[in-house]
């Protein structure tokens, strides 16, 4: 079973990823105010699917979080960005350098990854509710396994 590497679509979209040296992977989500904060809601993604400017305008607008109030505390907020922007690439392939994509289903490597047939099973399917909810197809997601 693959752990850090979802598959090879997803590891193939990074085109510069400038992590720390003592950062974790880019693709579990191992700090514990992330995933509480962040899967009281939703899974909590990991940092490798978006560029570190994309993570910082989410964290950066949580009184409007895709049409909730997600806010948190200073500490808190500081602290998820942080790990976040620490484990994010700088650029994704076939991501303009300028633009900041804010879901991660709308990105092309996710689009192609999934297909269109996917996704609109995902939209009807009850049990998933959202092509968002990683989880619900992928068990191994919280552990950086995508594969089906």
């Amino acid at each position: 079973m693959k752990k850090l590497v979802p598959s090879v679509a997803i590891a193939a979209m990074l085109a510069v990823s400038s992590l720390p040296a003592q950062a974790g992977s880019p693709w579990v989500v191992e700090n514990t105010t992330t995933k509480e904060e962040c899967s009281a809601c939703h899974m909590a993604y990991p940092a490798g699917f978006l560029p570190e400017r994309s993570w910082r305008a989410i964290m950066g607008n949580l009184t409007d979080h895709f049409g909730e109030d997600a806010s948190l505390g200073d500490a808190a907020r500081t602290e998820i960005t942080n790990y976040l922007v620490a484990l994010a690439p700088k650029e994704l392939r076939n991501v303009s350098p300028i633009a900041v994509p804010l879901r991660i289903s709308e990105l092309r490597w996710f689009r192609g990854e999934h297909g269109a047939r996917r996704i609109a099973q995902a939209r009807n399917d009850s049990r998933i509710g959202s092509i968002s909810n990683c989880a619900a197809c992928h068990r191994g997601a919280e552990r950086g396994n995508f594969d089906d």
